[in-house]
């Protein structure tokens, strides 16, 4: 599997940064969301984080990427690095990155609910 060096395209929600926290080895840039979409990412994802228990939390914490999908998104990236994705694999990956960026903030939520109750 060839690094992920990361095209602006393919780095622009965070997913590269859920991978590497999934177990993803590869390396990797990162580059946030635009702070417009985060924030409103994050004002929408409360009643969530409201709604946590500490095993909620914990299995959001320890939430983690099939090894399939970690292959299928280490494709992707290589093609996208490569300038080679078709516009249904761009559709594919644009799908994962969104699908990162969303559960890393949940992920970020969790860790704080599970920290300031110190469980």
């Amino acid at each position: 599997m060839a690094a992920i060096i990361g095209c602006g395209e393919c780095t622009q929600f965070g997913l590269l940064r859920w991978l590497s926290e999934s177990g993803y080895n590869a390396e990797m840039k990162t580059k946030q969301l635009p702070t417009d979409e985060h924030a409103v990412l994050n004002r929408l994802l409360d009643p969530i984080t409201r709604r946590l228990t500490p095993a909620s939390a914990r299995a959001l914490v320890e939430l983690r990427m099939e090894p399939a999908d970690q292959e299928r998104v280490a494709q992707l990236a290589d093609k996208c690095n490569e300038g080679e994705l078709t516009p249904k694999e761009r559709s594919e990956y644009a799908a994962f990155v969104k699908a990162g960026d969303l559960i890393s903030i949940l992920q970020s939520k969790a860790r704080r609910f599970l920290k300031n109750r110190k469980v």
